[in-house]
């Protein structure tokens, strides 16, 4: 028995002990960061890694313009060497009544160093054919990048505004929630006094888990655009974007589709990187064609050797000598390969062209498209307005006459689920306003 008390009373002390709630770790708070439209917007252009790729190829259309310029000027080149050569005879000029002479020596030991200049006189235009080529590359390239801005500019905000949407549907649901949580102590306390019946009480409980299993899947969508948005920021995993715009309706200028058009034509930047494309292959085709014409270089050298085997007879000392030289040359037959160059370059520059038409239609039925969206969500945004005004009317007065015992539980609840689809329709106008303003902006060119 002495030896089972200690054990029961180790057994007590546990089980109550153990009973005892546990002091719960502090909960870390997700860190948050309150942003503008225009801060993400510069925090997306600053980390963007597609903007950084196009960024580099506009610098290699840059260094490939240099490069195609420095055709232009002289190539200087400085060269040296030495060379051991095996030993051969010597060649040794007798003549009567003079001393020997060494014509050719035995020079095992050479050494040689040349500086040479070359310039390109006449090329038939290929070098200013292939700078053109390149320049308009080079433009191309840049032209990309703000195409590539553009893009980025549209695809943050719209992660912005579904963020804020999202949040602002997860605030009316719980709105409806307190709402329907009064309506439902409500209909409980009727029916305790048998006021009410229990299908009343169950069709009140069935809506509020309705809105509150709709505001679980507005908190989850609020959480995707949260991490979709911080991707484009670059922000770490985890932290909370706080928007600091609301979603109110923005101002929209009256605008016709013909000046937009007109716009969008010439302020596009995908557009006018295809024009200095198309520009850059009818470049290359004149550069091609360079080769049915005659090519003139001039190239000077300068020579300090031992020996210099450019005088006579050689000597094991170091001489000095220079050259100058005009080449002209001229492909007689090359078996078709300028002629197939030069359809080629043509046919890529056909081909450009018809791909600028076909951009030029695109975007006219792209402006055209996107002013009739921007103009159907704001006249779906005034009907939203209205419809809220006059759910949020219906549902005070049927809040009061349930009161007063005048109508049923479930008018109540007809009109408190109206005001919340009210309130989700006026959400989800507003931020197809703001999309189909930033598709417009987008389409436009601005």
């Amino acid at each position: 028995m002495r030896i089972l008390v200690p054990t029961v009373l180790m057994l007590g002390l546990t089980a109550v002990f153990g009973a005892l709630p546990s002091r719960a770790e502090p909960a870390m708070e997700a860190p948050s960061i309150r942003l503008t439209l225009d801060e993400a917007l510069e925090r997306a252009r600053g980390r963007s890694p597609r903007l950084g790729q196009l960024r580099a190829l506009e610098t290699w259309a840059e260094a490939g313009a240099r490069g195609a310029r420095v055709q232009r000027l002289p190539q200087i080149d400085l060269a040296a060497g030495y060379m051991r050569a095996s030993n051969v005879p010597e060649l040794t000029l007798f003549a009567p009544g003079q001393p020997p002479r060494t014509i050719f020596p035995n020079l095992p030991d050479n050494y040689r160093a040349r500086l040479e200049a070359s310039v390109p006189l006449y090329t038939g235009g290929r070098i200013e054919g292939g700078i053109v080529a390149a320049e308009q590359e080079k433009a191309a390239a840049t032209r990309e990048v703000q195409a590539g801005t553009a893009d980025l500019i549209l695809e943050t905000t719209a992660a912005y505004w579904s963020l804020v949407t999202a949040r602002e549907n997860e605030r009316v649901l719980r709105e409806a929630i307190a709402t329907y949580d009064s309506h439902l102590k409500s209909a409980h306390d009727s029916e305790a006094v048998g006021m009410a019946a229990r299908n009343e009480v169950l069709t009140v409980q069935v809506e509020r888990d309705r809105a509150e299993l709709a505001r679980l899947q507005a908190k989850s969508a609020a959480e995707v655009a949260n991490a979709n948005l911080g991707r484009l920021l670059g922000i770490s995993v985890g932290t909370q974007v706080e928007p600091a715009e609301p979603l109110d309706p923005p101002p929209i200028p009256a605008e016709d589709s013909v000046s937009l058009v007109a716009e969008a034509l010439r302020a596009r930047p995908e557009r006018a990187a295809l024009e200095a494309r198309v520009a850059a292959a009818e470049a290359r085709v004149r550069a091609q064609r360079a080769g049915r014409r005659p090519q003139a270089t001039f190239s000077a050298g300068y020579d300090y050797a031992n020996p210099n085997r450019r005088i006579l007879p050689p000597e094991d000392e170091f001489r000095r000598s220079w050259d100058a030289t005009v080449n002209l040359s001229f492909s007689l037959f090359d078996g078709g390969r300028t002629a197939a160059a030069v359809d080629g370059a043509a046919a890529l520059a056909e081909a450009e062209r018809r791909q600028l038409e076909e951009l030029d239609d695109g975007i006219r039925l792209e402006v055209t498209s996107r002013l009739l969206d921007l103009q159907t969500a704001r006249a779906a945004q005034e009907v939203s307005e209205r419809n809220l005004e006059a759910a949020e009317e219906n549902r005070r007065v049927s809040r009061d006459r349930y009161a007063a015992g005048v109508i049923a539980s479930s008018d109540l609840l007809d009109a408190e689920t109206a005001l919340l689809r009210a309130g989700l329709d006026r959400t989800e106008s507003l931020a197809r306003i703001r999309l189909a303003q930033a598709s417009l902006q987008r389409a436009v060119g601005r």
